[in-house]
């Protein structure tokens, strides 16, 4: 490196002391931070603020859960598969567990005692899933690292154990979920292999920020007005034992009078004067301490403390998209990836087989208002008729596809139903052939 990179590099100035050994900033450096789970535990029941920055994403990616593409029959099954397993709950489970302590997976139970060995969805027949279980990264300790470069778990736990047990459990046969996945492993102090880091990690910092500054207001509030009495030689007087007694007892009973009539009875030496607190900048200080635990936990402040945003034509909306993007992206990016073995069986074990067709995708997590509601079911509407008036599809294949459309859009939520009791098409007209009139005999 050369003489001139390294002075624009690492700017120096010997007069200020900047950059040298003098300069305070020089010495900060950053250290491993180190939270147990008996401390990760009472943050999360102590404090609203961290409890709602752990569960708050999690819960975000599962409430609407998701929407299957296949026939009427197949989702009805898949999602009766769903409702009897409590799929939606575990993962649920596992993800706020994962973020709360850095990492849980859901056992797929399918009654296989040779849980060390891969799982293999295509030998699972109807009803092959018997039941789903959260374990926290406290109930899965992993085992040795897979050091064959041509094995896709590479680098990655080769299986996992209970504690105090001898059972050994094949990643396949686990759902697994990571709350900060670590950028490598093996610099990481402090933490178990195979697991990440809490998301209360690297927040609690703000969230103890903002939990003190709303103490410290509330403690405040108590001393928003102080009286001040003046008393002429009261240092003096209280050498007196006796004193001390008197003067209690006369503020007592000055305060009683004082709140029966709101008159301070006082010496004619004694003076009285009230100072109040100034609370006009404490909104700021409130302010700044909610988006710094706006910013650790990613969460925007209209859907972590309620309240809408601010500065000018500001309403949050454009916050909350970003937020629910960001969501969208952990659903496609961690958690569809982590539960495709889940899934393959899960399929399975509602049908029998695997149709190739069935797939699934996650439902909007933004929430429509009616007039854009409204404005959805007019456009598709539309697209139906232009698909129908182009004739490039049968009639058949695109009614199905329609009725399809508009029932996972939530626009004709009964039409499944009235298409089963009615029919699919129109009843074909009765043609009545009509006679034209006879033209007027020519003379």
């Amino acid at each position: 490196m050369s003489v001139f990179s390294y002075v624009k590099d690492n700017l120096q100035n010997l007069v200020a002391g900047l950059g040298t050994g003098r300069d305070k900033a020089a010495h900060s450096h950053y250290s491993a931070p180190v939270m147990d789970d008996q401390q990760l535990i009472n943050a999360f029941r102590g404090s609203w603020s961290a409890r709602k920055g752990v569960t708050i994403p999690a819960l975000d990616a599962c409430r609407n859960w998701r929407n299957w593409q296949a026939k009427k029959e197949q989702i009805q099954a898949i999602e009766a598969e769903e409702q009897r397993l409590d799929v939606n709950g575990k993962i649920l489970e596992a993800l706020i567990k994962a973020r709360l302590f850095g990492g849980a997976a859901v056992f797929i139970g399918t009654g296989d005692k040779n849980t060390n060995e891969p799982i293999r969805p295509e030998s699972l027949q109807k009803g092959g899933i018997k039941y789903l279980t959260v374990m926290t990264r406290r109930q899965l300790s992993a085992t040795a690292i897979e050091q064959d470069p041509q094995s896709e778990r590479f680098g990655k736990p080769k299986a996992y154990n209970l504690p105090g047990s001898q059972i050994e459990i094949h990643p396949s046969r686990l759902v697994i979920f990571v709350g900060v996945q670590h950028p490598d492993p093996e610099l990481a102090q402090g933490v178990e292999f195979g697991w990440g880091d809490s998301v209360l990690l690297s927040a609690m910092p703000a969230v103890k920020h903002y939990d003190e500054t709303m103490a410290n207001v509330v403690s405040l509030v108590y001393e928003a007005k102080i009286d001040v009495i003046n008393i002429p030689n009261l240092m003096t007087s209280l050498q007196d034992k006796n004193y001390t007694k008197q003067l209690l007892d006369r503020l007592a009973l000055a305060a009683t009078a004082k709140g029966i009539n709101g008159t301070l009875i006082l010496d004619g030496l004694e003076t009285h004067s009230s100072k109040s607190a100034n609370f006009s900048t404490l909104p700021d200080i409130i302010s700044k301490a909610e988006q710094g635990v706006s910013g650790a936990f990613d969460i925007p402040g209209s859907r972590m403390f309620g309240q809408s945003s601010g500065g000018l034509n500001a309403n949050g909306e454009e916050n909350t998209r970003n937020y629910y993007d960001n969501v969208a992206s952990k659903q496609k990016l961690e958690i569809k990836p982590a539960m495709s073995v889940l899934d393959e069986c899960l399929i399975r074990s509602a049908l029998g087989a695997r149709p190739q067709e069935i797939h699934y995708a996650w439902a909007p997590l933004w929430q429509p208002t009616a007039k854009e509601r409204a404005d959805i079911g007019k456009t598709t509407a539309d697209t139906i008729k232009t698909l129908a008036d182009t004739k490039l599809y049968a009639q058949e294949a695109l009614s199905e596809a329609s009725v399809n459309l508009l029932v996972e859009m939530s626009i004709l939520p009964g039409l499944e139903a009235a298409m089963d009791k009615f029919g699919a098409a129109l009843p074909e007209e009765e043609i009545t052939p009509v006679t034209p009139p006879k033209e007027p005999a020519s003379t």
